[in-house]
């Protein structure tokens, strides 16, 4: 594992009325990826955004397009977003009936594949597919909505996960997404985590989205460090 903690803060708490200038400031203040949480109303509660959007977004950086299908079924629009310009495909393995065929489809498409873990998701869901997996999602709420507080019995299937990565000998990413902040994000990375997906611990300030960033990774804050 990367010693590097990745950050991908998720434009779900962004401005939506400014969201090429929100991606082009999480950019410059030191995002890894950039998270696009896609809902569909049906699967969760709550509608987001669809391929559109993600191309319209993809010419104002360079980072990677970390994208979370929560829809039902997925494979539909797997190739849709992949064209738009997403660079990894999450989806929840009840997303569709075939669950190891979706993921080579997005293999296929010329995107990295990953599967995404519910709080009520056994982290032995992974294994029969672990050979075709480039990231495991953990959420640590339940997903539909930012916001949510930390649901701190993911820990242990972080632990879970990461020894069952290990054992795999694969270079596939555990990110965590859900009530991330300077405090949970220690718990997380500590516990095995090697991606974190933040939204409002990100957003929250404007012009302080690097010093947010940086304190997700464990960086003292140059204004407590001075005082």
């Amino acid at each position: 594992m990367s010693d590097k903690i990745l950050i991908s803060p998720s434009i779900l708490s962004a401005d939506f009325a400014d969201l090429g200038a929100e991606v082009r400031a999480i950019d410059a203040a030191g995002a890894d990826m950039i998270h696009i949480d896609v809902m569909d109303g049906h699967y969760v509660p709550n509608l987001t955004i669809g391929p559109m959007v993600v191309k319209a977004l993809k010419p104002h950086t360079e980072k990677p397009f970390d994208v979370h299908l929560m829809i039902a079924p997925a494979d539909p629009l797997i190739g849709a977003f992949i064209e738009a310009g997403a660079d990894i495909v999450s989806i929840h393995p009840d997303a569709g009936p075939h669950l190891h065929r979706s993921l080579q489809s997005i293999n296929a498409g010329g995107a990295k594949a990953g599967l995404v873990l519910n709080p009520g998701t056994p982290a032995n869901v992974v294994e029969p597919v672990i050979d075709a997996l480039d990231m495991i999602l953990v959420m640590s709420v339940n997903p539909g909505f930012g916001g949510q507080s930390f649901i701190s019995s993911q820990l242990k299937k972080i632990e879970t996960l990461r020894q069952m990565i290990e054992r795999s000998g694969r270079d596939i990413i555990l990110e965590v997404d859900g009530g991330v902040n300077p405090i949970t994000s220690q718990q997380c990375i500590d516990a095995g985590a090697s991606a974190l997906v933040a939204g409002s611990a990100v957003f929250k300030g404007a012009g302080s989205y690097a010093e947010n960033i940086a304190a997700l990774r464990g960086v003292p804050s140059k204004s407590r460090a001075a005082s």
